[in-house]
């Protein structure tokens, strides 16, 4: 994964360094060092615009296939496009849902607020909050991938308010009772800087 994404960036860095973006998904949890499986890099854009110019940039690259050309998809709001690059799957996309909510991980400000910089070859990615990303895999009750990230919040610290603060929000009625349980294996965890 980490090597498709050089390859991409490599390409197209020079060509949108004015795009903002953020790696979501659990390319994402992987890049943060979550121990998590990786099926695809998703990428999400603040606007069509510059996805448009990333998918440009794209699409240039000899190695890319374009599966799935940027589109609006209306049931889902998104903008929506799907490569494949060596084999591995890039999707890009908007999420074009309103939301007053900075926890979630694709939706309203959450990613542009909540993320980091994470090095990748000589590419800095920025790449969203692994708390965004737990609510996520638990909201989606996906424990192969809520279980790895919270044990690498548990030894590199998190911030606890904001997945305390999400926990409500998560949907799909999740148990009380689960929401107590990453609250106490998160609990104690110094806040990370």
């Amino acid at each position: 994964m980490r090597n498709t994404l050089m390859t991409v960036l490599d390409h197209v860095a020079p060509l949108t360094s004015s795009v903002e973006y953020r790696v979501v998904g659990t390319a994402a949890s992987a890049l943060h060092g979550a121990r998590v499986p990786v099926g695809d890099i998703d990428l999400l854009f603040r606007d069509r615009q510059s996805m448009d110019c990333f998918a440009a940039a794209l699409a240039t690259l000899p190695a890319a296939e374009c599966l799935f050309p940027p589109a609006w998809l209306e049931p889902a709001r998104q903008y929506f496009a799907r490569y494949l690059v060596n084999g591995a799957l890039i999707e890009l996309s908007t999420i074009e849902t309103e939301t007053q909510s900075d926890t979630r991980e694709c939706i309203g400000r959450g990613p542009w607020e909540h993320y980091s910089w994470v090095d990748c070859g000589r590419h800095r990615v920025p790449v969203v909050s692994l708390e965004l990303r737990l609510l996520t895999e638990l909201r989606r009750d996906r424990p192969d991938r809520f279980g790895p990230i919270t044990e690498h919040m548990r030894q590199h610290g998190c911030n606890l308010e904001l997945v305390r603060r999400g926990l409500p929000n998560v949907g799909g009625g999740m148990p009380e009772d689960r929401q107590r349980e990453v609250l106490d294996q998160l609990s104690g965890v110094a806040r990370r800087i």
